[in-house]
């Protein structure tokens, strides 16, 4: 490109000496030439004086880069008025056309971060101006592609399309698909041409079309496969021509090439199988190929460290070229040869090899055993989360090959596992050093199966003897120094805790021991991770009469390692310290005094770690629940809080919000003298912080704080203060503020639960009040900006529907005399929001409530339901893919139908939920039926208004097969304010039965309104119905 001249006159001198002073150590200086630079960009020929300094090659670096990131800047604040981050004023069209031109003068500069600077300054024009106003973009990109004589012009441009190919839809990618890929074809296939930057940077476009055409083949499948199958050939012959070579050591640029031909190959399987399939074995050998050498350089780079990785390292584009990227990448395209139906038959003669090479990929590198060495911390965290890596990667690819090769994939793995072992075993023998690495990745992968392996272990058809696999592998290095190998012994720790059930007794009580010992010993950090893993998995299996004679030394040992731990081991150790209290409960009066104290004071030297003191309260409420620990736990954390509550202005951030959680940990399913004692100590300042209190954790933690008090005091808690009226009063006085609508949402996030335990338990105080509560409720609702706090509100509607059964036409009266703005009353507000939200309440209770009361409604025949609509289904969108900026131009729209329609079809919809699982046999973690408390007497009106029993109502096998469905505990799956509606009635519900009766009821009684609403449901809504109806 043929070099231009930039005059540099007094306003470009300016320019200059502000940038200049931007970079000036002083800090007076820079903050002066910034505010300066912000007036300027408010000025006209702002924008077009920062391209030129862009563009002006005879200008230092610094500044001409500098001057492309604030034009990239100014481009997004002034250039397109209809963006969110627009700012006034809007750059006039002269100066936009002199700003494009400049840029585009500038992609061919020889240098690559100005390059790539240019590069994103274009592409955040291209996003407003492209193609429309900026027509002849494309075509000067492509010139300067096929220009051979100009290297740095092809880098330029494919910079920019790179840039710009990440943001292309539908309109564009059919055209230009066409023309540009010969020309990047032509420059992938030309490598004594064009150099693997350039080449890989064209791999990269490629990706971008054809992961867009994927998402286009959905709507457009004719066209879309018209555009891939004249490409396959061509670009497979090229895929494998670069996988064919074997992979080089220390050379990014070949492993960042490799890494793009295996992101585009995924794409083409993902997306376009069918279409690949017959040319897909010319890619085979050479992947194998790639896969088999890059395993050599990953040992001898990564786990070895004799040689560079690459780690941590980025190309000037900002692309990480590691050789962790890449294996990570080769991975993922296995994965998804393995996953596909049609591709899967290609490496099923090959399983076996696959999975005993890729245990080799899953060995510890040398930079995880000096990080994991140094950093215990670091250690949990990669344990625990999917983090990217390596070892991550191969082990979703084995469990992918069980998934997909089923029996043949286990036994490939299992025998993949014992060759690997085989060869750690020799190589112990032969006193090399790093033998146990290999062992580990085999236990890891054998681990990260732990499932799949025992589920087969369960079946005498798949039976493969993982158990007999892992006891031999793990007894034969019993007697290791955990010194010298502790990620080894750690390994065997975790791999021990799970395969607990298909090792022998008398091994498993082995490693129990040797866990409980290591606790205390002078250890690696990793070797007491590991220890401690394998203690949460076995304490809750293990023979109490076995393991109690070590429970004290081992509460002391956890009890002294938490006062070591830190950061993520220490939610190790706490739910390693929970599970030993449940294993202990006949010794909790003997330990309560040696945990509470430490555990107590971790919760409030982590106070600011949500995460610990959430695994702390869990500590201390297991400890709780243990026999006879209550009430000294109670007397020893209540002189602690109480001096944090009275004075809660003056404590450090978070320390009331989880002191008010602490107490509300202590009062569920306390005795009655117990809540008495808490009350007495912290009643009131509770009901201060929700008064006056402005931080939301606050005033949240005190509103479910309260919630809990009348759950757990009833009537009792307006006694005990001596003032009936006064404590009714104030517990009013908390729900006004907290309805209060100017009040944050987040403020009043749990006010549902407080309002409801008012209801429930305080009823005939309520009583007076529901005109003002109702009133209240709806000016809450309508300026609430968190749909959860609509949705608990909502539940409070539906409660109360339920209390003023059988005369149900009465409560909605009492809605149509309250006004709500912006509607005619607050009925059909309520309506309007209720129908709405239906399908996003979640919680069995809160579901159970909500349908119900909605079958009450429906069913009281009242006038105002007629004359109210509703919003009914959202239309089909027009064709083609919806991006954003057709979002913005099209939005969402909806029919409008009849409340009573309306109504009937969430319970229909419902009822085809409830079915559905039935039938698909789902009969675990059911979000239908709560836990019945025994200990409640049911209020006759509300059964009567539920219609729990019907003296009429035959037994029907679907029926009594749908009920037993959902007949089960579901105590693991509840929500935390399950403990507070677990003493409603309306949780004996029986969802199923009760929706059936009321189809059957209703299409009797109101015959003629059934068939006409029948009409307009779904055909899944109408089969639902007419199944219950036909039994």
């Amino acid at each position: 490109m043929a070099n231009f001249n930039i005059v540099v006159d007094e306003d470009q001198q300016w320019l200059l000496n502000c940038l200049s002073a931007t970079l000036d150590p002083n800090h007076e200086v820079r903050s002066f030439a910034e505010a300066s630079l912000n007036q300027a960009s408010l000025q006209p020929g702002f924008g077009s004086a920062l391209s030129k300094v862009a563009a002006n090659r005879e200008l230092p670096l610094g500044l001409r880069q500098l001057a492309a990131v604030l034009l990239k800047q100014f481009i997004k604040k002034h250039w397109h008025e209809a963006e969110e981050a627009f700012e006034h004023p809007a750059v006039s069209s002269d100066e936009k056309a002199v700003v494009r031109r400049l840029l585009l003068l500038s992609l061919d500069d020889s240098h690559r971060k100005i390059c790539t600077a240019i590069s994103m300054a274009v592409a955040s024009i291209a996003v407003y101006d492209w193609p429309e106003v900026w027509p002849d973009l494309l075509p000067y990109l492509m010139k300067l592609i096929n220009d051979q004589t100009n290297m740095n012009g092809v880098h330029g441009a494919l910079r920019c399309l790179a840039l710009l190919s990440v943001d292309l839809d539908d309109t564009v990618v059919p055209t230009l698909v066409p023309a540009l890929f010969p020309c990047l074809l032509k420059i992938v296939s030309s490598p004594e041409m064009y150099d693997k930057y350039l080449r890989t940077k064209a791999l990269s476009i490629v990706y971008s079309c054809i992961s867009m055409l994927g998402v286009m083949s959905g709507v457009y499948k004719t066209e879309t496969s018209a555009l891939i199958v004249p490409m396959v050939k061509p670009w497979m012959d090229q895929f494998s021509k670069i996988l064919n070579h074997p992979l080089q050591s220390e050379d990014p640029d070949d492993w960042s090439i490799r890494t793009e031909v295996l992101k585009c190959l995924n794409q083409f399987v993902q997306n376009f199988p069918s279409l690949i399939e017959s040319e897909f074995m010319i890619i085979v050998g050479p992947l194998w190929q790639t896969f088999m050498t890059s395993l050599g350089v990953y040992v001898r780079s990564s786990i070895e460290g004799t040689e560079d990785p690459f780690d941590g390292r980025y190309d000037s584009d900002g692309a990480e070229k590691s050789l962790d990227s890449f294996v990570v990448q080769l991975f993922e395209f296995l994965l998804t040869i393995v996953g596909s139906a049609k591709l899967v038959k290609v490496i099923m003669n090959n399983v076996e090899e696959l999975t005993y090479y890729t245990i080799a990929f899953l060995q510890i590198t040398e930079q995880q055993v000096h990080t994991w060495s140094m950093d215990a911390n670091q250690f949990v965290a990669d344990e625990d989360d999917v983090t990217y890596s390596c070892r991550v990667s191969g082990a979703l690819l084995l469990e992918e090959v069980v998934n997909s090769c089923g029996t043949e994939g286990i036994r490939a793995i299992i025998e993949a596992a014992k060759k690997r072992f085989s060869e750690s075993q020799r190589e112990k023998d032969a006193g090399s050093p790093i033998w146990w690495r290999i062992r580990e990745a085999t236990l890891f992968a054998l681990a990260s199966l732990s499932e799949q392996l025992l589920e087969a272990e369960d079946s005498e058809l798949t039976r493969v003897g993982s158990g007999n696999l892992l006891e031999q592998i793990i007894t034969e290095d019993i007697g290791l120094d955990v010194h010298q190998y502790p990620f080894l012994y750690s390994r065997i720790f975790s791999s021990v805790a799970k395969f607990s059930s298909v090792i022998s007794h008398g091994v498993l009580e082995h490693f129990l021991y040797a866990a409980i010992k290591t606790i205390s010993m002078d250890v690696p950090p990793p070797v007491k991770v590991g220890a401690c893993r394998a203690l949460s998995e076995l304490l809750p299996e293990t023979n109490k009469v076995i393991i109690h004679p070590h429970l004290m030394s081992l509460f002391q040992s956890l009890s002294d390692l938490l006062n070591q731990a830190s950061d993520e081991t220490l939610h190790l150790v706490l739910e390693t310290l929970q599970e030993a209290i449940k294993a202990g409960y006949e010794l909790s009066a003997s330990i309560e005094p040696i945990i509470s104290p430490v555990v107590l004071n971790m919760w409030a030297s982590h106070i600011s770690d949500p995460f610990i003191c959430i695994d702390a309260i869990e500590v201390m409420e297991t400890l709780k629940n243990a026999p006879g620990c209550i009430r000294p736990l109670v007397s020893r954390v209540l002189p602690y809080i109480w001096p944090v509550l009275n004075k809660p202005q003056q404590q450090p951030d978070g320390l009331v919000a989880g002191s008010v959680d602490l107490v509300t940990m202590l009062l569920k399913n306390a005795p009655i003298d117990v809540v008495k004692t808490i009350y007495d100590a912290c009643f009131d300042t509770v009901i201060r912080i929700v008064l006056q209190s402005d931080d939301h954790s606050e005033m949240q933690n005190a509103t479910e704080c309260l919630a809990a008090f009348v759950s757990g005091g009833r009537q009792d808690v307006l006694a005990w203060s001596g003032d009936l009226e006064n404590t009714m009063r104030r517990l009013l006085d908390a729900a006004s503020r907290l309805l209060d609508p100017d009040l944050d949402s987040s403020g009043s996030l749990f006010v549902g639960s407080y309002i409801l335990q008012l209801i429930l338990h305080l009823p005939s105080q309520m009583a007076p009040h529901i005109r003002d509560l109702v009133a209240a409720l709806i000016r809450r609702m309508q300026s609430a900006q968190i749909a959860g706090l609509r949705s608990s509100l909502l539940l409070i509607f539906a409660r109360l529907v339920h209390l003023s059964a059988p005369k149900v036409e009465q409560f909605i009266d009492l809605l149509v005399t309250i006004p709500a703005e912006g509607y005619d009353n607050s009925f059909v507000y309520l309506m309007s929001e209720w129908t709405q939200q239906q399908g996003e309440i979640q919680g069995a209770y809160q579901i159970k409530v909500t349908t119900t009361a909605l079958a009450l409604l429906l069913s009281s025949r009242h006038a105002e339901l007629t004359k109210i609509n509703v919003q009914g289904y959202l239309f089909q969108s027009a064709a083609g893919i919806t991006t954003r900026s057709k979002a913005k131009l099209t939005p969402d729209q909806w029919t409008v139908v009849p409340l009573p329609a309306k109504i009937m079809a969430l319970l229909a919809d419902a009822l085809v939920e409830i079915q559905e699982q039935v039938v698909a046999g789902d009969n675990e973690d059911s979000d239908w039926e709560e836990v019945e408390a025994d200990d409640v007497e049911l209020d006759k009106d509300l059964m009567y208004s539920a219609g729990v029993t019907s003296s009429g109502r035959p037994s029907h096998q679907h029926l009594e097969a749908i009920a037993k469905a959902f007949n089960k505990d579901e105590e693991e799956d509840r929500y935390e304010d399950d403990q507070l509606t677990v003493a409603d009635p309306l949780n004996q519900i029986n969802l199923a039965n009760y929706l059936a009766e009321f189809f059957v009821n209703f299409s009797q009684s109101e015959r003629q309104m059934f068939d006409h609403i029948f009409q307009s449901l779904t055909q899944d809504q109408r089969n639902a119905i007419q199944m219950v109806r036909a039994q």
